[in-house]
């Protein structure tokens, strides 16, 4: 689910229900309660940042974005899984 959250924080700002939303697009079941202690763990390893706005409906949101090093892991990320999926592709292709 790493992988999956850090592609959601590439292509805007995404505030949680905007992750959540896409990861569930995606087939993927996700609760609140699961990734919120994601979002926070990829940010203590300075993979993700936040920044507060101001909303004219409501409380200010959080708006999360991959950090440059963020970004370097998922490149890393996305390698290891195409190398996987052609080594399984290959076995199950035997």
């Amino acid at each position: 689910m790493n992988i999956a959250s850090c592609f959601c924080c590439t292509k805007s700002l995404p505030i949680a229900s905007d992750i959540i939303q896409k990861l569930k697009e995606a087939q993927l079941i996700v609760v609140e309660g699961t990734l919120y202690p994601l979002l926070t763990r990829l940010k203590n390893d300075d993979l993700l940042s936040y920044e507060w706005v101001e909303s004219t409906q409501g409380p200010p949101r959080k708006y999360y974005k991959l950090t440059e090093q963020g970004e370097t892991f998922l490149g890393e990320l996305e390698i290891s899984w195409k190398e996987l999926n052609d080594t399984v592709n290959h076995i199950a292709n035997r």
